[in-house]
């Protein structure tokens, strides 16, 4: 198994990851980040990539769309069975364009036409380390929220439900079959265990939930 990588740097920042049959490509890749100062590790083949790098960890990947055996493509659909959300940045020939739109559907965050100048290549490792950052925000939000919810009981999270889609107190309790001063209090409850002060909090957090 051959990789290398630039100097370790802070644990906590993202990496970049190359896989590249080229060693020249590879090569020249990590000298432009080690002169840039970004953390990156290369790989000749996405077997290797797999069996080292942490597909979860924060940062991208610039992947060679074709490759000997294994393609960019064919490394694209295994992370993303396995649930890695880990921008992916292809490295194509102008020849290769429909495969790249291919890609790009597939969830590809972007793609560069080689020969490609190194300023452009670190715009898109930009973009695609901030696009990564941004989901991650919305990803802990949402656990953050689901947490939340799950600390309700069954009835609490019926009368939140009920009350997210428009309901009034007194609606509700003839829904749930309970009185209204019943209601109220779950209400209570349910707000503060919800973290929220107002009705249109709450309906934000549970649309934020339903959204994903």
């Amino acid at each position: 198994m051959e990789h290398a990588q630039t100097s370790a740097g802070d644990a906590a920042d993202p990496v970049v990851y190359v896989v590249d049959d080229d060693q020249r490509v590879r090569e020249a890749l990590l000298d432009l980040f080690l002169v840039t100062q970004i953390r990156a590790t290369a790989f000749s083949n996405g077997h290797d990539f797999l069996q080292v790098a942490d597909i979860r960890a924060p940062g991208c990947l610039i992947l060679d769309i074709k490759m000997p055996g294994e393609t960019g493509l064919d490394l694209q659909q295994q992370l993303s069975l396995s649930g890695s959300r880990l921008p992916v940045i292809f490295l194509t020939a102008h020849a290769d364009i429909p495969t790249s739109v291919k890609a790009m559907k597939a969830g590809a965050a972007d793609f560069i036409t080689k020969p490609f100048a190194g300023q452009d290549l670190l715009d898109a490792v930009d973009r695609a380390i901030r696009l990564d950052s941004e989901r991650r925000k919305v990803d802990a939000e949402r656990d953050r929220i689901q947490s939340l919810v799950d600390s309700l009981t069954p009835r609490e999270q019926e009368v939140m439900s009920a009350v997210v889609s428009g309901l009034m107190n007194k609606q509700v309790a003839y829904q749930l079959g309970i009185s209204e001063m019943t209601v109220k209090l779950h209400r209570m409850s349910l707000m503060r265990k919800m973290q929220s002060r107002s009705l249109a909090d709450l309906v934000r957090k549970v649309e934020q939930l339903r959204s994903c």
